[in-house]
């Protein structure tokens, strides 16, 4: 059923129940028809027979005349978008054009100029839909395992300390690859640098949130036998070893004894560790930082490597980071990016905009575009930064979400808005929309839909409605997309596995332990 024939349908039970399809806050058939005519007359100005041959002609020649860099990549930026699903792509992409003042739906993420494209399937080996810490494992490590551990095979046993500390479980990303081929390695994150994403570079355990001692206390666990998170990072190989660390979750390397110096809230460590203080004892070249005007200040030339803490937890959204002293994804990305560059031999560098999952989970469309928006911006720095010819930049998710774009709302409709009709009760509804979560409560209530007529539903506050009450939004399992450029870029043409995409890394960069490009005779391959 199409537009005209729900419009249709619509009217037709309006005028059996005796209501006009204008009565109430919404535009009557009539102002909505002479307003779309009007946009047509536009269009057919614009975007006539002519316009659309011409450029399906122009992308055609662009694919065309498209050549492969078959070369070793010397540097690798791996952009991940935690839950950003296709239609969080979709719905980023008409937000930005709308915040331009387009109508939006034919405007660009930066990342979707890549010359090459491909899905990815997230499933886990003991989950149909993935959570953070086994995507993180399967696209950094190569290896598929169970959820909620980082790091290691699906022979490690949930939350058992024993198992975790085998070594012939542990499996190494592409961090500890790339350090033994001698290359600079780096993580950003605007989540807990301790968060899974993060963590998946570093860290072997045998539950994701073990990201400090105190958070081990719960579980039963003795941290003196399993390291936490925290730990790792600063203690153990490859963490010790980055670069660049720049995130937020000061609080998970800092004792109770300490006060943040933002906040004045005490540290969370029950062990008495200054995790800080070790990194600087260990680093007598490095900088650790804790504000923007650090980050934009710091001496890249005279700093060997910088650990950047910028809040106590995760970083604030980018909308409701107004009163904090925090530097963009984008900023980060750009001291990252040049410090990295001082590395002869090279960088492996995860980027991670870790928010835009936070605000799908809690149901504010809104903002999880804003994170996306930013996370875009980040991969422009990125792209103006390296050259194509030597660095291989990788741009996906781990794992979906339920949020939906839904209806026939007109072009150029605000994303975040009414579809622009009224549904089968007489009553509007919103474009996105999302299969569970804590918008429920802008759905339903006492089992009616609720009413959003009055109700600003681009609001940063808004929760978008939610079919099945749940307080927190679940992921979803649906693949998601690659977009790569640079050496080998070529790789991802298909739909994968989403732990081939460690496996392209390591083969391009020529580290790890697999099939490597310097390594094959070019006639083979």
């Amino acid at each position: 059923m199409m537009y005209s024939q729900i419009l249709l349908a619509t009217t037709l039970i309006l005028s059996l129940t005796g209501v006009a399809f204008g009565d109430g806050q919404h535009s009557g058939s009539r102002d909505r028809a002479a307003a779309r005519a009007a946009r047509q007359a536009q269009r057919a100005v614009t975007e006539d027979a002519a316009y659309w041959n011409q450029l399906g002609q122009q992308l055609l020649l662009d694919e065309l005349g498209k050549q492969r860099i078959n070369t070793q990549a010397k540097n690798i930026i791996f952009f991940l978008g935690d839950g950003m699903s296709i239609s969080t792509v979709t719905a980023a992409r008409i937000y930005k054009g709308q915040k331009a003042g387009k109508t939006g739906e034919e405007e660009q993420l930066y990342f979707d100029r890549f010359p090459y494209t491909a899905l990815s399937r997230t499933y886990c080996t003991d989950a149909q839909v993935a959570d953070s810490a086994c995507s993180a494992t399967a696209y950094l490590c190569g290896v598929k395992t169970d959820t909620d551990t980082i790091g290691i095979d699906a022979n490690v046993e949930f939350n058992n300390c024993t198992t975790q500390n085998d070594p012939s479980t542990h499996v190494d990303s592409v961090m500890a690859w790339a350090q033994a081929a001698n290359k600079g390695t780096g993580i950003v994150t605007t989540t807990r640098i301790t968060h899974a994403t993060p963590a998946g570079t570093y860290a072997h355990v045998a539950n994701r949130d073990w990201e400090d001692d105190y958070a081990q206390s719960f579980d039963g666990a003795d941290s003196n036998v399993c390291d936490d998170i925290a730990e790792q990072l600063v203690l153990k190989n490859p963490g010790q070893n980055f670069k660049v660390i720049l995130g937020g979750g000061r609080a998970y390397f800092t004792p109770r004894t300490a006060t943040d110096p933002e906040t004045g809230a005490a540290g969370r460590r029950r062990d008495g560790k200054d995790l800080i203080g070790q990194w600087t004892a260990n680093h007598p070249t490095g900088k650790y930082i804790t504000t923007r005007d650090e980050l934009v200040n710091l001496d890249v030339a005279g700093t060997d490597s910088v650990f950047g803490l910028f809040s106590p937890s995760h970083m604030e959204y980018f909308l409701e980071s107004g009163t904090a002293n925090n530097p963009s994804l984008e900023e980060m990305t750009r001291t990252a990016i040049r410090m990295l560059q001082k590395e002869a031999n090279g960088y492996v560098l995860l980027v991670e905009g870790g928010r835009i999952d936070q605000a799908h989970h809690d149901g504010r469309a809104k903002v999880a575009l804003e994170e996306a928006f930013q996370f875009d911006l980040a991969i422009a720095a990125a792209v103006n930064l390296t050259d194509p010819a030597d660095t291989l930049i990788i741009v996906t998710a781990d794992h979906s979400h339920t949020m939906t774009i839904n209806g026939y709302p007109d072009r150029g409709n605000d994303i975040l808005g009414l579809v622009g009709y009224l549904a089968s009760d007489l009553k509007p509804y919103t474009t996105l929309g999302y299969a569970n979560g804590p918008g429920y409560v802008n759905g339903y209530a006492g089992g009616v839909r609720v009413d959003l007529t009055n109700v600003d539903t681009t609001a940063d506050t808004f929760k978008q409605p939610a079919l099945v009450p749940l307080a927190s939004e679940t992921h979803g399992g649906d693949d998601v997309a690659i977009f790569a450029r640079g050496p080998q870029a070529h790789l991802f043409q298909g739909a994968y596995e989403q732990h081939y995409i460690a496996h392209v890394m390591g083969y391009a960069a020529c580290i790890g332990p697999g099939v490597k490009f310097c390594d094959v005779p070019r006639n083979r391959y």
